[in-house]
């Protein structure tokens, strides 16, 4: 999506006086213009550089197998060479050679529920009320907080973001606000409204599974106060008070090509459709729950997690969302607090920049004076119900609660120690939690696994990600070291050295646009775009071994104390998320009950353990060279 030059400018919510919109060129635009563009990595680099990740998890014959089909493909003149040419090609003709397929195949052909399988949430630290009055305060605070973000987005005052001195690609933040995915029978569009000559002004608000119209802006382009949000969520609630109406949203959580039926037979009523348009042009979706059931405070935060991931099954909250809205804050009675947000648009340090910026705001005071002005009531959204659509609503509420009933989900507080010890020796904090991850595996199953870990690929234009592969042939010689009685304390200490660096290398260069997961991904759809036949090293086992993360990773550091969590991507794996602070670490373990090997809560235990017996390591072995 094109970012015009010049970007209408609301005035900031803090300031008191009405300053009409004005129009100023665009800093945004020439920031990414001098962007460099995606590479695309040598052949013979990404080749040496699979069967390098191949090793620790495929055996022997496979991998000789493997060797033999990489030899034929990286043939002079052959087939890998034709793609490759045809890889840089499209490079040279697009912004980023990456950035649409990307999107196409990791996101809107996926035809999985976008809820466990591709949404994340987050779990925000839990408020102090227990009541509606807190609740509406506090999204309140909340609304005008994004709104605050949200006003430097469109005047282009965003600072730009840095990694290693070199400035990052800022096109995701203009891309989370005002937009929504839309279902289709084969593959989903995203639409994005912000970019309009009339921009929304409008937020939806829901509660007890009805939907509402908010508009956040005074007629003079101002921000509405946090008062008046207040007063105008008060409104909401008490239009709202039937809990007995159809959940529509829960529709949005269903199969995609199932949703996309639906969705169509739905806006075939003008009524229905002006309602969903009206939801997916919101700027964001405020999802106001009920309370959910009372548990222990140490499992707290497991619960909450499973209500930003899917709301907590048809009888919870899971039908007071709109799965398929890029933005959702969910603010529960009870004092819970996080988002959820549809991945399609942009990855997680985006939003965490935003959920830092809007959870420092909702601490301060209102500084600004409320005009005493008659606000209009918000519009609910209605739906005509045909017994069609009550099917559909039927079956997805039925499919919703099998995939509740199957997500496991265990957050941890590893309160221990955070990014200082690792740091104190000398080692990466990301590094060393991944070779605790790695450990962890090892000891549960005797075996490595291929390992999913996002890398930002945000130094260049456009770029979203690629796979740092932490299962190395160096992870694989320490996990197998830490616990053979055979193995003096010293080696081993080496061997966990080792394996922090070499991870610090592969992050280093899939930062860099060096890593090998998108290039093959770029090999293979280069040849589904040419009509050729499908090279053979993408039909062979070790692809598809190297393809199945038994460890799908992600670090999402916040300077908030939050985590974000989100579902296996294998039937047999694990979700971990991790939010490493100055003295503990935030984690979120997910796996599926229907899988008799995963256990999210073991996962848990057996990560706290290793991380705990690397820092013993770390600390018994003072004659290392640390």
């Amino acid at each position: 999506m094109k970012n015009s030059q010049y970007s209408q400018v609301k005035p900031c919510g803090r300031l008191v006086r009405p300053v009409a919109p004005t129009r100023i060129p665009g800093r945004y635009l020439s920031h990414q213009e001098g962007l460099p563009k995606l590479p695309v990595p040598s052949l013979q680099q990404t080749c040496e550089r699979y069967l390098a990740t191949l090793e620790p998890i495929v055996d022997e014959e496979e991998l000789s197998h493997t060797k033999e089909l990489l030899a034929e493909f990286q043939k002079a003149g052959g087939v890998g060479e034709r793609l490759q040419k045809g890889l840089e090609r499209r490079a040279r003709k697009t912004e980023n050679w990456l950035s649409d397929w990307w999107l196409t195949t990791a996101y809107l052909d996926y035809r999985m529920p976008v809820v466990v399988h591709s949404s994340p949430g987050v779990v925000l630290p839990r408020l102090e009320f227990s009541d509606r009055q807190g609740q509406m305060r506090f999204a309140a605070k909340l609304i005008a907080g994004v709104l605050d973000f949200k006003t430097m987005i469109d005047n282009e005052t965003l600072p730009v973001e840095y990694l290693g001195g070199k400035q990052l690609c800022m096109n995701q933040y203009y891309q989370v606000l005002s937009s929504c995915r839309v279902p289709g029978l084969k593959r989903d569009s995203v639409v994005n409204h912000a970019h309009r000559s009339r921009p929304p002004t409008h937020i939806t608000v829901v509660h007890n599974f009805q939907f509402f119209v908010l508009d956040v802006y005074n007629s003079d382009g101002t921000p509405l106060t946090v008062d008046q949000l207040y007063m105008q969520l008060e409104k909401v609630w008490s239009s709202s008070l039937q809990t007995n109406k159809e959940p529509i949203g829960i529709l949005t959580s269903n199969q995609r090509n199932s949703w996309g039926k639906a969705y169509n037979n739905l806006i075939k009523d003008k009524t229905n459709k002006d309602s969903v348009r009206a939801i997916q042009k919101s700027i964001f979706t405020v999802c106001l729950d009920a309370p959910m059931p009372c548990v222990s405070d140490e499992l707290y935060h497991s619960r909450a997690a499973v209500q930003m991931l899917h709301g907590g099954g048809s009888r919870w909250n899971s039908g007071n969302r709109w799965f398929d809205k890029t933005l959702q804050f969910i603010i529960g009675e009870d004092g819970s607090c996080g988002l959820m947000y549809e991945h399609a648009p942009a990855e997680g340090p985006p939003i965490v920049s935003l959920i830092d910026h809007v959870v420092e705001y909702t601490k301060k005071s209102e500084m600004v004076r409320t005009p005493m002005v008659p606000l209009p009531m918000p519009q609910k959204l209605r739906f005509n119900i045909t017994p069609e659509i009550k099917k559909d609503i039927e079956k997805a509420k039925q499919n919703m609660n099998i995939m509740v009933h199957d997500l496991d989900v265990k957050v941890i507080v590893f309160s221990h120690f955070g990014k200082n010890v690792p740091k104190t020796h000398k080692m990466s904090p990301d590094a060393f939690i991944q070779m605790g991850l790695q450990l962890a595996y090892y000891r549960m199953y005797q075996r490595c696994c291929a390992t999913y870990e996002s890398a930002s690929l945000r130094m260049f234009k456009l770029g979203r990600t690629d796979t740092i592969r932490s299962c190395s042939i160096d992870s694989a010689n320490f996990v197998k070291a830490m616990d053979d009685p055979a193995k003096q304390k010293i080696e081993k200490v080496t061997l966990l050295e080792k394996a922090v660096k070499a991870h610090r290398a592969y992050t280093d260069m899939a930062i860099h646009g060096q890593a090998i997961d998108r290039h093959l991904l770029g090999l293979k759809l280069q040849a589904i775009e040419d009509l050729t036949s499908m090279p053979e090293i993408f039909m062979d086992t070790s692809y598809a071994v190297a393809n199945h993360y038994n460890l799908s990773t992600s670090q999402v550091p916040a300077k908030t104390d939050c985590v974000m969590c989100f579902g296996p991507v294998a039937p047999d794996g694990y979700g971990v998320c991790y939010n490493p602070m100055a003295e503990h670490i935030n984690f979120a373990v997910s796996a599926f009950n229907s899988c008799n090997e995963t256990n999210a809560a073991h996962m848990a235990q057996r990560l706290e353990e290793a991380l705990l017996d690397m820092r013993m390591l770390l600390e018994s072995t003072p004659k290392a060279k640390l």
